[in-house]
This record gives C-alpha cells, sequence and structure tokens, in this order.
C-alpha cells in the first residue's frame, strides 16, 4: 500500500511576502491560512524569514519563505524547469485568461494537452502557474497512459542519447 496520503504543501522562496500574497490570495482566491516568523533555525542558528501558506480546497497548500538575508536567484523560469499546476473548474480557465489580461498580467492559452486545457500566468517570483481544467475522459486517459508510462520511460532511457 502506497504510504502518501497526499501532499500537505510545496514551499518555493518568494521576493516580497506581501506581493506574493496579492498574487496568490487576491488573484487566484488562494485564503492565506498561515504566516509566521522563523527567528531561529532547528539548529540553534538566527534568522528571520517569513513562512506563508495559501490553502487550496482539498486542504494543500502553496508555501513561501521570504528569507532577504540568503541570495536567491529569481528569474522568470521556463514551463519545463519548473512550474505549479493547479486545478479549476473548466467554466473558469476563460474567465481567469480574461481577468489576467484585464490586470495586465502574462498570460498563455487556453492550451489543448488532450486529457487537460491549460492556460499559463506567471507569478511575482517568476513561476510558471499552470492552471488546468480536466476533460470528461481525463480519467479514463489516464488509466489507459498508466499501462504504458513504464515504457515511455524505458524507451526514453534508451534513446536519449543516440
Amino acid at each position: 500500500m502506497n504510504p502518501i496520503r497526499g501532499l500537505h504543501h510545496n514551499a518555493y522562496r518568494c521576493r516580497d511576502s506581501e506581493e506574493t500574497r496579492k498574487f496568490y490570495e487576491d488573484f487566484l482566491g488562494l485564503p492565506l491560512s498561515n504566516a509566521f516568523e522563523i527567528a531561529e533555525t532547528k539548529s540553534g542558528r538566527k534568522t528571520s524569514v517569513l513562512h506563508s501558506f495559501y490553502e487550496m480546497r482539498d486542504g494543500s497548500a502553496l508555501a513561501f519563505f521570504e528569507d532577504p538575508s540568503r541570495p536567491f536567484d529569481f528569474k522568470d523560469q521556463h514551463d519545463f524547469d519548473l512550474h505549479i499546476a493547479l486545478e479549476v473548474e473548466p467554466a473558469t480557465l476563460p474567465l481567469m485568461l480574461e481577468r489576467a489580461k484585464e490586470c495586465g498580467k502574462e498570460c498563455r492559452g487556453v492550451a489543448d494537452h488532450q486529457f487537460i486545457d491549460s492556460i499559463y500566468l506567471r507569478d511575482p517570483n517568476g513561476y510558471v502557474i499552470e492552471l488546468t481544467a480536466k476533460r470528461p475522459d481525463h480519467d479514463a486517459q489516464l488509466r489507459s497512459a498508466r499501462k504504458i508510462a513504464r515504457d515511455s520511460i524505458d524507451s526514453w532511457q534508451r534513446d536519449k542519447n543516440s
């Protein structure tokens, strides 16, 4: 049996906690569920870091660390390097696309991925945020894909350097 129950939170660095809050809470609608300063690490090192959490409907969260004392290479990420995919209802995609455009946010889509449709935004930290909606046959497509997933990886491993 799989011991993993689900995702509790993913944590990322942020440039500015308030900028990040405005995007995740005010724009995306994820409520700020917790924020606290970390003044000392578990090993006893003094620090000053703000840790904030934005709750999703399933109880999991996206979390951020603002740590002005440690350098971090904030840059606009490429989709293939790092992106955060959040599920929405299908009717939400065009509404969020329009809202993003009205707010002057960088936004791409709607992308047809066969089993999902997606739009892509960029958060204030440079991370790509994918809003994705399952198609009606999503689960059936994934059940089918599961049967050949291992073969796909094996084939990739064999062929990638040739």
